[in-house]
């Protein structure tokens, strides 16, 4: 008999206690996950840090902003990218000279760069979206992308993809404007795209908006968004070798909380 009191008493504070932990706990953290990618003769090297979905709400609000500047700043990134849904409700919540003050905050010593989500075109941050990350330092691609000559004179190649869901992708306008390169970064913000790259000699396929699936109970598989049904999470190495890393995210949607799935930014060491 007490023997089935503890077990009664354990289960009722576990029910209690996990969605504390979910709502109050776990979307409070920002955890830095390292990958280090190696491809051709390895003579150059760079730092690409990925920030994604920070969806600003009432409940994610931006007093959490700070500890995101401090951990980009910490990993000294070479690019700095963002891969889309700024606020989760523009039309509802919109701190905008905070988040630009944010935004520029955060260092890169070659380029930051971002693409559109769905959630920036939604509840009226079309009209705002561009503008706040171009003054905070971002150059958006939309359709678009740019070469560069990192500091060791390795040739960058890094692209963006209009959103996949309220937008007009094109990868073929992309890679348009691919020419010569050493190493190929391609940014989208649904990770599923990501095939449209397949055998275009696309090294990296950098994605977020499934948010990890958010919520990750045992068994039970988490419901995830259009776009985000065959790339979940983490790392996956597509059919011709081309790496694509889906970020989990750092805010929340609909449900605001975490579970098992902690707010991500990731940095990658990459040698070419």
């Amino acid at each position: 008999m007490k023997m089935i009191k503890w077990l009664m008493l354990v289960a009722v504070l576990t029910l209690v206690l996990i969605p504390v932990y979910a709502f109050k706990i776990e979307p409070s953290f920002v955890k830095v996950n390292h990958m280090t990618f190696e491809q051709g003769t390895k003579e150059n090297q760079m730092k690409v840090v990925q920030v994604s979905d920070i969806q600003l709400s009432e409940a994610y609000s931006e007093k959490r902003l700070d500890k995101i500047v401090r951990k980009v700043n910490q990993e000294q990134a070479d690019i700095l990218v963002f891969t889309g849904d700024l606020f989760d409700n523009y039309a509802q919540y919109a701190p905008v000279e905070e988040v630009v003050a944010a935004l520029a905050a955060m260092q890169a010593t070659t380029g930051k760069y971002a693409v559109w989500g769905n959630h920036d075109y939604g509840g009226g941050a079309s009209r705002i979206y561009e503008s706040v990350m171009n003054q905070g330092g971002f150059t958006v691609l939309r359709n678009s992308g740019q070469t560069l000559t990192m500091p060791n004179g390795g040739v960058l190649f890094i692209g963006g993809m209009d959103d996949s869901l309220l937008g007009n992708p094109s990868s073929a306008e992309v890679l348009a404007y691919r020419e010569r390169y050493d190493y190929s970064i391609i940014l989208t913000h649904e990770p599923d795209v990501a095939d449209e790259f397949i055998d275009t000699d696309t090294q990296l396929v950098l994605a977020g908006h499934s948010h990890g699936g958010q919520i990750n109970i045992p068994f039970i598989e988490a419901p995830t968004p259009p776009y985000a049904r065959k790339y979940k999470k983490g790392l996956y190495q597509l059919s011709d070798g081309t790496s694509l890393y889906v970020n989990s995210g750092l805010g929340t949607a609909t449900i605001h909380a975490r579970f098992r799935v902690p707010p991500e930014i990731s940095s990658f060491t990459i040698r070419f």
